[in-house]
């Protein structure tokens, strides 16, 4: 039982013990289908021990710009393709989009921008716009200064460096977690210009405001 933790082997009479932990993820509203008597209650509540609720991607709007360049970072040795920039109309794009596909809609679009775009600027190709799309910001709407690539870039790698002691080599440590050559890594942080704080805690963090910076765009 899910309950009790044991269980009986099919035709043995001797139960056994187990350890194990559930893990499930819907996109239903369950507390709600429980109390209409559409989804069992006494199975939600055995279920329910530890709810993790993730807002879907259209209540994370400061999310988009960052998950973008990932899935570029990402798509691009894949691809054969080298976006360097996503002009702030693309970003607008994706932010006025409602996505109800959640990260994998987002990932796929960037995909197909990807392969489409004829330069190093993300261009938005096969975005829905009959549905679900919001009207997109004017210059003068407020919308906040959107960074570039490359600062995003930067802003991902110090924060990884900084949650591994700055240790480059080594699973689980920056090169493991980012993907990338060693190499790679420290000619990257070169160019961008990252270098390693001295006379501070290798394991210290950022500060708030950095990190505020880098989740806004």
């Amino acid at each position: 039982m899910l309950q009790s933790g044991d269980f009986e082997r099919l035709g043995s009479p001797t139960a056994r013990r187990s350890d194990a932990r559930v893990i499930a993820a819907t996109n239903r509203d369950l507390a709600t289908m429980a109390r209409a008597g559409t989804f069992r209650a006494d199975l939600y509540y055995r279920l329910g021990v530890f709810p993790i609720e993730l807002p879907p991607l259209r209540e994370r709007n400061e999310d988009i710009g960052l998950l973008a360049a990932y899935f570029v970072a990402k798509l691009g040795p894949k691809l054969g393709r080298q976006i360097t920039r996503i002009p702030d109309r693309a970003l607008a794009e994706l932010m006025a989009y409602d996505w109800p596909g959640n990260i994998r809609e987002l990932e796929n679009v960037v995909e197909r921008s990807m392969i489409l775009s004829a330069g190093s600027s993300l261009e938005i190709n096969g975005l829905p716009r009959a549905t679900g799309a919001r009207p997109l910001p004017s210059a003068d709407s407020g919308l906040v200064a959107i960074r570039t690539l490359r600062q995003v870039e930067r802003d991902h790698i110090l924060v990884v460096c900084q949650a591994c002691g700055w240790r480059i080599n080594g699973r689980g440590n920056a090169a493991d977690r980012l993907g990338i050559n060693p190499n790679t890594l420290r000619s990257r942080m070169q160019k961008l210009g990252i270098v390693r704080p001295t006379g501070q805690d290798a394991g210290e963090t950022l500060p708030v405001q950095a990190m505020r910076r880098i989740v806004q765009p």
